[in-house]
């Protein structure tokens, strides 16, 4: 995105607005936003209307106090806070008819020395930190302690889900927890500011916000408005939440969040935010009403009675489906997959593999090895060995260079609930069968249950995927960058072959190899598919 349209302003200057509202709706290049706003006050400037185009960090809007002096920001776009979602501004005193106790310029003071403050260098602030090499924002899975509470150097504050794992985050100083910058369940940018740890009384909490507002800031959580009453009487009806003129509910991010975890159909929600607009609380409040049935039961027998003979139709089929929020992890898969398939130009070279003698060997070794040994992992060792013989396949395109790597670390793909991870078993072709399989199987279980750190998953040097465990004969992978080939691994199959004249049964696995033709030709894949093909047809010579 560069630039965004106004599709609707759903606030007027003057109206009051409360953190979580929804100020205007966003026509970006993919899809039609809602914009929420991030802080309490009265609307005092709409920088564009309807059907306006603005950039990226153009100034939207202004929000702050009645009789707030706004001229400066207006005047400079809002140049003050260029990367906030709305230019916002410390409140200064409001003008009186009363003499004036100080200048204006003092007035703004604070908010000038608290913009200026470095957070990067500030012991007591806690910025979320990057921790992943893809990460570019985390989610607040949970939060485990509260506003006062006394933390300690490694005391688990929180946990935070990153595009590859949910993972600990701790803190690495003494103090009182002064103040959390976001809810659970809140996107929080890399490097914006996450909480502030401190002596009480000798930390300026408010020059900190002021600062982060300046900067990143993390996506405030959505306001929570009170449950409307319920009325008086026995009988309940179901009141279907208002829906906008093409038919969509207005809600909040996190009560659709909500609403799709507990299955709960939002069109049943009474919303009690600002013109009807179904927040968390409404849905965390929603009782399932029992009387609407009574009326259509009641209905129902009302016509068949009166109409005895009357042929009974089909019940009309109805479109049904679920929109799911993306996952960090999800959005990270697509952004550098999508990145890969259309950057690197993809080839692909299939080849037939003879596994008779890898299918006896296994069942050999496995009798007698401490830990059962896959087929995945002979062919992970295989590959090792032929990257040391053609490392060309082995390398990176680098832009200006290619980088050929003299060691092998061969990347896992592992597929968990929400997507895909790649582990790495490093220094591969120095490994034994038996410590292969111990890694492999310490990974999936690992990344099963998003347990790895982000020095499990990083460096690798070529990838393998198998999807044959789930009867799939050959597919073709994308390439996992900044890895120039990637080979996917289909079933063994038991299929009648050819030897020495005779027809036979025989068991023959296809694997598929992606290259990136910047970096590996065709016939430098093919010289190491065939490689590779040699060592698990013979495969007592991946043991000596």
């Amino acid at each position: 995105m560069t630039e965004g349209v106004i599709a609707a302003w759903h606030k007027k200057v003057g109206d009051p607005v409360k953190k979580g509202e929804l100020l205007a709706e966003v026509e970006t290049d993919k899809a039609t936003m809602d914009l929420e706003s991030y802080k309490d006050g009265t609307l005092l400037h709409i920088g564009v209307e309807k059907g306006g185009k603005l950039q990226v960090n153009d100034l939207l809007a202004i929000i702050g106090n009645p009789g707030e002096d706004i001229s400066s920001l207006v005047s400079s776009g809002g140049a003050a806070a260029t990367t906030a979602p709305a230019a916002e501004q410390k409140p200064a005193p409001a003008a009186t008819p009363a003499p004036a106790q100080a200048p204006a310029p003092a007035a703004t003071a604070a908010p000038a020395q608290g913009s200026s403050l470095d957070l990067s260098k500030m012991e007591e602030v806690i910025l979320m930190p990057r921790l992943s090499d893809t990460m570019t924002e985390g989610v607040i899975a949970a939060w485990h302690k509260k506003v006062g509470d006394k933390v300690s150097k490694g005391d688990l504050l929180a946990e935070v889900e990153t595009d590859k794992a949910t993972m600990d985050l701790e803190s690495y100083k003494t103090g009182t927890l002064l103040y959390i910058g976001a809810n659970q369940g809140d996107k929080v940018p890399v490097n914006a500011l996450l909480c502030v740890i401190g002596e009480a009384g000798k930390v300026d909490i408010e020059a900190i916000k002021a600062a982060a507002s300046g900067g990143s800031v993390a996506a405030a959580p959505v306001a929570e408005a009170a449950p409307a009453a319920a009325s008086g009487g026995t009988a309940e009806a179901v009141v279907e939440a208002p829906a906008e003129g093409n038919g969509r509910i207005k809600a909040s991010p996190l009560a659709k969040k909500l609403a799709a975890e507990k299955g709960i159909s939002l069109s049943q929600v009474q919303g009690s935010g600002d013109g009807g607009r179904i927040v968390k609380s409404d849905v965390e409040g929603f009782q399932p009403s029992k009387a609407a049935a009574v009326p259509a039961a009641a209905t129902a027998s009302a016509s068949s009675a009166s109409t005895p003979a009357a042929v009974s139709k089909a019940p009309a089929g109805e479109v049904s489906f679920e929109d799911r929020p993306v996952s960090q992890m999800r959005k990270v898969i697509a952004r550098r997959l999508a990145e890969s398939k259309f950057t690197a130009p993809h080839f692909y070279l299939t080849m037939s593999i003879d596994m008779d003698k890898a299918v006896a060997s296994r069942g050999q070794i496995n009798e007698t090895a401490p830990v059962k040994i896959s087929f995945n992992d002979m062919v992970l060792k295989a590959v090792a060995l032929a990257l040391k013989k053609h490392p060309a396949v082995n390398s990176s395109w680098l832009g200006d260079t290619i980088r050929t790597n003299h060691h092998v670390n061969i990347g896992v793909a592992v597929a968990v609930e929400d997507g895909l991870l790649v582990p790495v078993v490093r220094f591969a072709d120095t490994k034994g069968l038996a410590q292969i399989a111990t890694e492999v199987k310490d990974f999936a279980g690992r990344a099963k249950s998003k347990k790895l750190q982000p020095s499990d998953w990083e460096g690798s040097t070529f990838t393998i995927s198998n999807l044959g465990m789930f009867g799939i004969d050959e597919f073709t992978a994308i390439i996992n960058p900044p890895d120039s080939c990637i080979l996917a691994i289909g079933a063994i199959q038991q299929i009648p072959v050819v030897k020495n004249g005779q027809v036979v049964p025989g068991n023959v696995m296809k694997v598929t190899l992606s290259c990136d033709h910047r970096v590996v030709d065709g016939a430098t894949g093919s010289a190491f598919l065939q490689t590779v093909k040699s060592l698990l047809e013979e495969p007592l010579r991946m043991l000596v």
